[in-house]
């Protein structure tokens, strides 16, 4: 028998022998006294077991080092024998990798791999998604177990969790709450109240103000960022916001989709009225207002594309330049009073798809208040949904089903679980990380990104195309690339002052919609206030730790890497250098890489949308990213008939090519100088280790999706599909040619490579 099988048969047995009895020691706290001698026998049989595995393996062992004069290059510890396992079940050997490289690293986990009912994806993300649910559930519905008083914020973020799991309560609530809500202060639901309702008393501004006040952005979206032309100052953002079905080809065509909207609309105003007298055709009206709006609005890569359009002026000049009916300026002015905050007319602000706020203007001046008061309550209710009894939120779930191809509802801790996280992820870090994360995670990824950075410095140094001018700024760019990682320092020290003072107005009651309603209101105002508080550009950014992502901040030259993502297969203390290098190495390339792509590339070390490159060099790099736009628009996807969007995509795209690079670069370097300290994988010897970097990185990506995933994923997403987020970046990259051998021209290598960094 050869060596690497039979190493990896028993080591799957001792993984699979040491995992039984740590359940069963787990279980001694939760079972019976009585059972406990019957659990005892079965420990004592387990831990005999376990030597003669041992013996088994130790054997073969040494069987073989009699041929091959022992092989002390094979890595069998816990962590490696666990990465050997999910690499062997996620491999496809019967795939040539050099013809389809995705094929042969996920061929075997897609043949095997089921999407769970309640999902519309299954991937790495989406695996640890669901372990980081099940963590912070577990946080939240435990307490406390020192004497140590924890942060009232924590106890706060443990009281919503309650009043979201608390579904009886939700029932016997019923939906007065929220019926009160419309008629007391949003006038009433046309839909509901049929031919009774007065029009008499509508008013646009009041009305897109008083849901502002809740967060909600209607036809027209207003809010705080940070000034792109100074990114030491805050701006007022104006744009279009976001439609129902949130990208205009959704309407362009009658659907299964577009069917099932409507019905949304007709199913839940049936829900909650006994006048049915005139919901079907305010249902077509709602639709038809939605969809002649859609035509106006921009789909993701026309921003990209358009972004030079955007115009800077100020408040007071605003309504000159949109010479709209619809009063911006005095729209802006009420609606950040609410944040107790006072508008000037020399405020600074950034005005979004001009034309669209334009054209929707003069679509407003034609439609009747009736319509309108609709479509608004509508689009509010279409969220507010998810917050009522539960035959509301099945009719709501059913919609989510057409359109995500889901067949069931994910349990409602997980639901919860996420919601507090989404409102106070903060305060759950808070417990997360002391018991969750391992510190050993920040000194290695610091290490890592230190690596990564030289490495795309010298990428950079070595480019081509660029002159020296643009090349210098670049590298400075580089430099001064600040990295946050895990989390903030002050979420692991026991002076708990910010943490309480961020969430100081986060008191909660028992009513899981009132709490929803004072967030929204806590949030909104929040926001408003961005306007006149400094910006802290060395601040940890607003996403907590408990998410598994990555983020890189043009406005503030910062990459983070949060506590969430730090874990299998992207990173582990104990693993092989070339497994982190090609999970979180590529991650942390890929963030690097965005300070540089088609977005990013605009943005000085500072943070300041400004010209700092010279013409020529922004000429050339147009041309080279038009190669990875091209190559990208010709990747097929049979499963749902259409092509990916390459230029929707291309600011991820970019940075998956660099990030790849960058990494193995760096990997390379570190091998160079840390000579035969990086052992192999049982069963996976005849990789080198360069190989497994490659097959770490696309297990990484590996994803199975519903068709309705897909698709949406091409209309809407910035992000390539999984597959070619492996195919792209490798088929351009020399060194996975020469890693496994490759010939241009073979189907995982291009002949004429897309090379931007």
């Amino acid at each position: 028998m050869d060596f690497d099988v039979l190493n990896l048969t028993t080591m799957h047995l001792l993984l699979h022998y040491l995992q039984q009895l740590q359940h069963l020691v787990d279980d001694q706290h939760v079972r019976s006294c009585s059972k406990q001698p019957f659990i005892l026998v079965r420990i004592l049989f387990t831990m005999s077991i376990i030597p003669t595995i041992v013996l088994v393996i130790l054997y073969a062992n040494e069987k073989n080092a009699k041929s091959t004069h022992a092989r002390n290059d094979i890595c069998l510890s816990p962590y490696c024998i666990k990465a050997a396992n999910y690499l062997i079940d996620s491999i496809d050997q019967s795939v040539e990798p050099c013809e389809d490289f995705y094929q042969f690293s996920c061929g075997s986990w897609l043949k095997n791999t089921k999407i769970p009912n309640d999902a519309d994806e299954q991937n790495s993300f989406q695996i640890l998604d669901k372990q980081l649910q099940e963590n912070i559930v577990n946080l939240l519905s435990t307490a406390s177990t020192n004497n140590t008083a924890e942060p009232q914020s924590v106890t706060n973020a443990r009281t919503l969790y309650r009043s979201c799991i608390d579904e009886m309560k939700i029932e016997t609530d019923g939906v007065d709450a929220i019926l009160s809500l419309i008629n007391t202060n949003f006038d009433g639901w046309p839909i509901l109240q049929g031919s009774s309702w007065n029009s008499s008393a509508f008013n646009l501004t009041n009305l897109l103000l008083k849901l502002r006040q809740y967060s909600y952005n209607i036809i027209y979206l207003i809010g705080s960022l940070t000034d792109e032309n100074n990114s030491s100052a805050t701006s007022i953002y104006v744009g279009q916001a976001s439609l129902g079905l949130l990208q205009r080809q959704y309407y362009e065509n009658e659907t299964n989709i577009t069917i099932a909207y409507r019905q949304f609309v007709s199913n839940l105003a049936r829900a909650l009225t006994n006048d049915t007298s005139m919901i079907d055709q305010d249902v077509k009206e709602i639709f038809d207002f939605d969809k002649n709006i859609s035509k106006y609005h921009w789909t993701v890569a026309e921003q990209r594309a358009r972004n030079n359009e955007t115009v800077r002026t100020t408040v007071g000049n605003m309504s000159r330049i949109l010479n709209t009916t619809f009063d911006f300026k005095n729209y802006l002015y009420r609606a950040y009073q609410f944040g107790n905050v006072t508008l000037n007319d020399m405020d600074t602000v950034a005005l979004h798809e001009i034309d669209f706020l334009k054209q929707v203007s003069t679509l407003i001046d034609k439609t009747s208040p009736r319509i309108l008061q609709n479509y608004i309550l509508w689009y509010f209710m279409m969220d507010q949904a998810a917050l009522m009894p539960k035959n509301i939120r099945t009719i709501k779930e059913k919609f989510e089903r057409t359109i995500r191809g889901t067949s069931a509802e994910q349990p409602r801790t997980a639901q919860c679980s996420s919601f507090v996280n989404t409102a106070m992820g903060f305060a759950v870090s808070k417990l997360y990380i002391k018991k969750y994360f391992d510190e050993n995670a920040r000194n290695q990824s610091l290490e890592m990104i230190e690596n990564i950075r030289n490495s795309f410095i010298d990428i950079l140094d070595k480019s081509t195309w660029m002159d020296n001018t643009s090349k210098v700024k670049a590298i400075e760019k580089v430099k001064g690339i600040e990295q946050h990682i895990g989390y903030p320092d002050y979420l692991g020290s026991e002076n708990n002052t910010k943490l309480e003072n961020d969430y100081a107005a986060y008191v909660f009651d028992t009513s899981y919609i009132h709490n929803n309603w004072k967030i929204q209101v806590i949030q909104s105002i929040e926001n408003f206030q961005l306007l006149r508080k400094p910006v802290l550009r060395k601040q940890w950014e607003t996403v907590p730790p408990t998410i598994i992502n990555a983020f890189y901040d043009s406005s503030k030259n910062q990459i983070v890497f949060p506590a969430g993502i730090l874990q299998m297969p992207f990173f582990d203390k104990n693993a092989p250098k070339y497994l982190n290098y090609g999970g979180i190495g590529m991650v942390i390339g890929h963030e690097i890489t965005h300070g540089f792509d088609d977005n990013g590339r605009q943005f000085d070390k500072d943070g300041n949308r400004i010209p700092w490159w010279t013409g020529e060099t922004i000429e050339k790099f147009n041309n080279r990213k038009q190669c990875i736009i091209d190559q990208y628009k010709n990747f097929s996807v049979p499963q749902v008939d259409m092509k990916s969007n390459g230029d929707q995509t291309q600011g991820e795209d970019i940075a998956d090519n660099g990030g790849l690079k960058a990494s193995f670069y760096a990997y390379q370097n570190w091998a160079k100088n840390n000579a035969n300290i990086d052992k192999k994988l049982p069963g996976l010897t005849n990789y080198s280790a360069e190989q497994l970097f490659f097959i770490n990185f696309a297990h990484v990506w590996c994803v199975k999706m519903t068709d309705s995933a897909a698709f949406n994923q091409i209309l809407t997403g910035v992000h390539s599909l999984g597959e070619f987020r492996v195919t792209g970046p490798t088929s351009n990259f020399d060194e996975f040619d020469r890693a496994f051998g490759c010939k241009s021209g073979q189907g995982n290598s291009r002949v004429e490579k897309c090379v931007v960094w």
